[in-house]
């Protein structure tokens, strides 16, 4: 399956299957965050296996490159989602699929939070702590102006992380330096650990905060490949007009199980053996499961 002939269709199917990846994952140690991996599983797909301009060699394999020069570079802000991201870079070839056995065990390369030092390909910074994620893109964005390198930077935050100050930061660096060839995701779910993020700390009109910080502000719904297809392709032409991009993306925490969705109790929850039997009886096995760890 190549970026060059997937439709939507297939999309759907990997969509599925990295959904089904992602509550294997979190039950197999009991620990992880299916809720916003399950959310933002559409977005991701989308990306990787459709949109992104990526390094591939004779044979159409990506080939992971630390720089990121020549291709477009995706940065993960809120990752705690880690095995979503994960799922996604197996999927597509980064790593072996069966190594999505070993997330959260010990000396695995796909810890709980993406972390460099492990050497993973496909993953360029480590994201424990939230609210960093822009600043790295913001800063990536500047070097591929400077290196005159024509591709995009795409960075994905959580509504509750733009509770943190340096986001702020970083949304108005970006367009001081007009950091057109930059394009901000905005998973407003609406959900946080502690509870809908309206309650927990109101973010308020977000949309009309980076217009004000001089952004180029969209809307898409992230659980629908046509409608995001749609907002990617505005996202793209938009680009290299003097401004950064915001799309503020509505998505469902737990999207694709029935009773994940419309709460925050799967932020942070791994299922149990019930609760993961039914969640994948909602979700159809598309490319194969990987491999169980023995």
């Amino acid at each position: 399956m190549t970026t060059e002939t997937i439709q939507t269709t297939d999309l759907t199917a990997v969509a599925s299957q990295v959904r089904r990846d992602i509550l294997r994952m979190v039950h197999a140690v009991a620990s992880g965050h299916p809720g916003g991996s399950l959310g933002c599983a559409d977005l991701l797909v989308s990306l990787y296996f459709e949109h992104m301009n990526l390094k591939t060699d004779a044979d159409g394999e990506v080939v992971f490159d630390m720089t990121g020069t020549g291709e477009d570079m995706f940065f993960l802000s809120n990752g705690h989602i880690s095995p979503l991201f994960y799922s996604v870079l197996a999927r597509r070839g980064y790593f072996p699929v069966d190594e999505l056995a070993t997330f959260r065990k010990l000396n695995s390369r796909l810890q709980g939070h993406p972390a460099t030092a492990e050497h993973l390909e496909g993953i360029r910074i480590a994201s424990g702590s939230l609210g960093q994620g822009l600043s790295v893109a913001s800063g990536a964005a500047y070097a591929k102006k400077l290196r005159k390198d024509p591709n995009l930077v795409y960075v994905l935050m959580g509504d509750g992380e733009q509770q943190e100050g340096q986001v702020w930061e970083a949304a108005q660096f970006a367009p001081h330096h007009k950091l057109d060839n930059l394009i901000a995701f905005l998973d407003f779910n609406g959900q946080q650990i502690d509870g809908p993020t309206e309650k927990v700390m109101n973010n308020r009109d977000l949309a009309a905060k980076y217009e004000a910080f001089g952004w180029q502000v969209l809307h898409m719904d992230g659980n629908n490949f046509d409608d995001i297809k749609r907002g990617l392709s505005e996202a793209r032409a938009a680009c290299g007009q003097g401004k950064p991009v915001c799309i503020i993306m509505k998505t469902e925490m737990g999207q694709g199980v029935d009773f994940m969705m419309h709460t925050h109790k799967w932020h942070g929850t791994a299922p149990n053996n019930d609760q993961l039997a039914a969640a994948l009886s909602q979700l159809p096995e598309t490319l194969g499961d990987y491999a169980a760890a023995v």
